[in-house]
């Protein structure tokens, strides 16, 4: 693939995360509360890199960004606020090797605020920056519960970050979008000319309001340098036959029925805004 045949809607949910995920990453990466989705990860490498390029992600995670990168026979770079996680990285990035991945990857821990300089030895190197912003204590993780018509008791698991506060995942929003700011700045440190930044951020709700998180990530890098070129839609839903499979999960669904049931035309999330940034001092 390449970005002149880029579509702007992506069919990137036709399978389930889980699913995507079944063997190509260790069991245990269930456990991160907001994970990207490994075909959007793999849509945008491929559209925007080529076979021994460096992609880069300042909040990696659990390494989605750089198993499939690896995957793709790119090289990456990531950096993970959590240890726990960072760990998760480096499993995964194993695990992507020896399933024949002919990539390498390398994983810090620590603040992404400080990334051009723990990766000063890649200044000027990134083909693309690929990551999404943390959402918080607006993750769901996972979700059992008894019949929406019959109730019952609602567990939730794995939908947590560390208690650590100086983690961006537990600021308000102007704290995060200040923080994520900053984190892009140094990351067009990284960037090499031609270079590309790409974020996935979906609108989130807030008290029950939406946020068009996505028009705030766009003033952010703006504000950062950067000069968005492309907002696409990558789907976290299915299509068949010409009709949408809903992936939404619980909670978006219960907060979509309460608001129906009170006349307000609410429809739950269904995609993930793909916004495509590049520097805007002349470059690329």
């Amino acid at each position: 693939m390449s970005e002149s045949v880029l579509s702007s809607v992506l069919a990137t949910g036709q399978l389930q995360s889980r699913v995507q995920r079944r063997g190509r990453y260790v069991p245990e990466s269930m456990r991160h509360p907001g994970k990207m989705l490994p075909s959007i990860a793999a849509h945008v490498i491929s559209a925007f890199t080529e076979p021994g390029d460096l992609v880069l992600d300042p909040m990696c995670g659990i390494g989605t960004t750089l198993v499939e990168a690896v995957h793709l026979g790119r090289h990456a770079a990531g950096m993970e606020y959590e240890a726990d996680f960072a760990g998760l990285t480096a499993a995964n990035v194993q695990h992507a090797r020896s399933q024949g991945a002919t990539g390498f990857a390398r994983v810090a821990c620590g603040d992404a605020r400080n990334i051009a300089t723990v990766f000063g030895d890649l200044q000027g190197m990134a083909a693309l920056v690929l990551t999404s912003p943390p959402y918080g204590v607006r993750t769901h993780g996972h979700v059992r519960c008894g019949s929406r018509e019959g109730g019952g008791p609602v567990q939730k698991s794995n939908h947590r970050y560390s208690t650590d506060k100086r983690n961006l995942a537990h600021q308000r929003l102007p704290q995060l979008m200040e923080g994520f700011g900053q984190i892009l700045a140094r990351c067009g440190e990284l960037l090499r000319p031609d270079g590309v930044v790409a974020i996935t951020v979906r609108p989130i709700r807030v008290n029950g309001h939406l946020v068009d998180l996505p028009g705030q990530v766009i003033d952010t890098a703006e504000a950062a340098g950067l000069v968005l070129t492309h907002r696409l839609a990558a789907l976290l839903c299915g299509v068949r036959d010409g009709r949408l499979i809903n992936r939404a999960s619980f909670f978006q669904m219960l907060e979509a029925w309460r608001n129906q049931e009170k006349g307000r035309p609410v429809c739950a999330v269904a995609h993930e805004d793909l916004l495509i940034l590049r520097t805007g001092d002349g470059r690329g």
